[in-house]
């Protein structure tokens, strides 16, 4: 088993609960953690018998994309979305990070981590 970690990959989109949120928009910031087996991968050095980096990626840039009001939504279709097109995952982790959230005070962000 293999854990592969893309982390600190950032993102300009329009999430959030209030109106002006999904109208200027805010910095995120998405971790995400992927267990697979690699032992094929690691034998054979083939892309295709490994788990994707790039098309991982890709997921998570498709779902900042689209509006959401809550971060749990955000993550749930990141999850979603990698199980549907990465047949190889055991297990996968994504932390969903608002950056300077409007909360009335100083706070450099806000995050919620989902595990499927």
């Amino acid at each position: 088993m293999g854990l592969i970690q893309i982390e600190g990959m950032e993102f300009y989109a329009y999430h959030g609960c209030f109106k002006e949120e999904q109208i200027v928009g805010n910095k995120f910031l998405i971790d995400l953690s992927i267990e697979a087996d690699c032992d094929k991968a690691s034998k054979t050095d083939d892309l295709n018998n490994a788990v994707n980096y790039q098309t991982a990626y890709t997921i998570v840039k498709k779902e900042m994309e689209k509006k959401s009001y809550l971060l749990e939504n955000i993550a749930n279709r990141i999850l979603e979305s990698l199980y549907k097109n990465l047949p190889n995952i055991k297990k996968a982790r994504v932390k969903v990070s608002k950056i300077n959230p409007p909360m009335g005070g100083k706070i450099e962000k806000v995050s919620l981590t989902l595990c499927k």
